[in-house]
């Protein structure tokens, strides 16, 4: 007999012509195609008309990461090249105190030949505000599916944010089949990028345009920010016969008390911009929860791992959540709160927090179509049909789409 429990990614895949992936974005970010899905009904306009489909009362909520400039091409005294793929940061473990450091810096990072770099030193050269600076990588263990690298340089003033703004290459996702180019600098990056730490575009925000964000203020639709810095986990294919066997990568999310604050007094109408934002948003719900439930404390280590939310109290309430985390950050006068999630949303999920979703199209069988799926269920496959014979352009720099399963 069959597990009931079992979630096969064979039942999530679908064909994805290669003609179909978006290698780049178009010349006008709001120029995409925008599926409007609304309680079942699909149909299709220009991303730039996305106010004239929100619900009443509605409400944004973007993520404001930064996609760092995380690939960095290092040559052995040999002559051998070496690729280093910083992923998150270790010593200085914080990621504002990381880009902030200067003459050293500990990353785990992926290494691209790693076989030919056993021992010893990599090095790059590169200018940074006229003056020559030699940046050195020394591989200190190894971690997981990665490394630890130790970074060093000896330039006064010149922080490590500085060396990787000027001398990385933008980390454009694997299945776009081609380099970075400097154009990707900016498109790869959404217009209200604020806090350096990804190494992953939020793609459903890179539709917008200071114009688009004009309208809306414009049109009284609030809008807030959240962060979560997106890992390179976030493209790892589920490789198990059972996608519960997946082990979900961690991200970091970071919220400010005020928005905390905003999101009690108006629970109702939240839009999440992207997967990424309704994976933080429904990881502080359990957050809230797990706080609550255990009598949480200490505020350097809250974490949300993979099924919190199947082995926590279903009953509480967002608004008794959400006071549980006000209440947290203001017996400890915290201004922000920061925790890592491993929170996998997947078919059978009850959603907490969100009203509506904006994102892009996914790749098959990925941990993202199978939120999308928990979002709106079987019908993704009518979604996805329809974007296809429509001729939209999937993935990371391809078209857009909202849905509302249960729009007012």
């Amino acid at each position: 007999m069959s597990d009931p429990s079992s979630i096969s990614p064979e039942n999530f895949r679908y064909t994805l012509p290669e003609s179909s992936i978006a290698s780049y974005p178009l010349a006008e970010r709001s120029a995409s195609k925008l599926l409007l899905y609304r309680q079942g009904r699909i149909s299709h306009d220009r991303f730039s008309e996305l106010p004239r489909y929100l619900p009443d009362a509605s409400w944004l909520v973007f993520n404001n990461t930064r996609v760092i400039q995380a690939r960095l091409r290092f040559r052995k005294r040999t002559g051998a090249r070496i690729e280093i793929f910083c992923l998150e940061p270790v010593d200085p473990a914080d990621y504002e105190l990381a880009f902030q450091a200067e003459y050293t810096s500990t990353w785990t990072c992926l290494v691209g030949n790693a076989k030919k770099w056993k021992t010893g030193v990599v090095s790059l050269q590169t200018r940074i505000n006229g003056n020559e600076v030699i940046l050195e990588a020394y591989m200190k263990e190894k971690s997981g599916d990665g490394y630890t690298i130790l970074f060093r340089w000896n330039q006064p003033g010149v922080s490590f944010g500085d060396i990787i703004e000027q001398s990385g290459s933008t980390p454009i996702p694997p299945y776009l089949n081609r380099d970075a180019e400097e154009s990707d600098k900016d498109r790869y990056q959404t217009i209200y990028s604020q806090n350096n730490g990804s190494v992953a575009a939020p793609t459903a925000g890179l539709h917008f345009t200071p114009e688009m964000i004009r309208q809306l203020e414009k049109s009284k639709v609030p809008m807030a920010k959240l962060t979560l810095h997106v890992g390179a986990g976030t493209f790892v294919p589920i490789k198990e016969e059972n996608a519960r066997n997946h082990t979900m990568h961690s991200e970091l999310v970071l919220v400010n008390r005020e928005f905390l604050a905003t999101w009690k007094i108006n629970t109702k109408g939240l839009i999440a911009v992207g997967t990424t934002s309704t994976r933080s948003l429904e990881s502080l719900y359990w957050l809230g929860v797990k706080i609550k439930e255990h009598s949480l404390s200490d505020p350097d280590s809250l974490t949300i791992v993979q099924w919190d939310n199947e082995n926590l109290p279903q009953h509480i309430s967002l608004t008794e959540s959400l006071d549980t985390l006000l209440s947290f950050c203001n017996q400890r006068g915290l201004e922000h709160l920061r925790f890592s999630t491993q929170l996998m949303i997947v078919p059978g999920y009850r959603f907490r927090c969100i009203s509506g979703l904006l994102t892009n199209f996914h790749m098959p069988g990925s941990t993202l179509l199978l939120l999308i799926a928990a979002w709106i269920g079987e019908d993704w496959k009518k979604v996805y049909d329809y974007a296809l014979k429509e001729n939209f352009r999937f993935l990371s720099y391809g078209d857009s789409s909202l849905l509302l399963p249960q729009q007012g």
